[in-house]
């Protein structure tokens, strides 16, 4: 599938049917989103596959997103600050919260290039599933990602429009301001 086509096919699914999502298929996903960029090169991300029914009914009751308990496959995305902060200070968690997000978008992208629904979430209670999935308390749950495949095809809503998400030059200005006319014929493409 080529880039564009697989940013408009993905959207937030809540909805799986009872067919088992494949294990190889994250993997290949989990893959792409190590490939993405991190400061200093250093990938802070860990990644804890749940396949296990009973574990995902957990997780579903614990999060309060009782709609996780249809996927097959969750995926807890984690990061580990420690290097970063050692390098950086505060500003190393900043930047794992951003290759963190990043690499989230790249596994949820490719997870619907190969045909695989899923939904970022970001609300749960993280002392909770830390205690039990036995994740230790200097590690950052960043998301929760529910696999599986699309119960029903629902219409996917457009997001905002690129207009209503531009400044140019300083903030609150909207429209890209015009040094020349740019439908003018370029001077050096003129021949004399």
């Amino acid at each position: 599938m080529d880039f564009d086509s697989v940013i408009d096919k993905r959207h937030s699914v809540r909805a799986f049917k009872n067919k088992k999502a494949s294990w190889k298929l994250v993997l290949d996903a989990i893959d792409a989103a190590n490939q993405g960029p991190f400061a200093d090169n250093i990938n802070p991300l860990k990644f804890l596959i749940i396949e296990e029914q009973s574990t995902i009914d957990k997780v579903s009751e614990l999060s309060g997103q009782l709609w996780i308990n249809e996927s097959s496959i969750l995926v807890i995305v984690c990061s580990d600050d420690t290097h970063l902060e050692h390098l950086h200070g505060q500003r190393g968690k900043r930047y794992s919260r951003q290759q963190s997000g990043a690499a989230i978008n790249t596994f949820i992208l490719k997870l619907t290039d190969l045909g695989l629904s899923s939904c970022w979430v970001g609300a749960f209670t993280d002392d909770l599933i830390k205690q039990h999935l036995k994740i230790p308390g200097h590690i950052e749950i960043e998301a929760i990602i529910p696999i599986g495949y699309e119960k029903t095809k629902s219409n996917k809503r457009r997001k905002r429009p690129l207009e209503n998400t531009l400044n140019w030059e300083s903030w609150g200005s909207t429209k890209r301001p015009s040094l020349f006319n740019e439908d003018a014929p370029d001077p050096d493409l003129i021949e004399s």
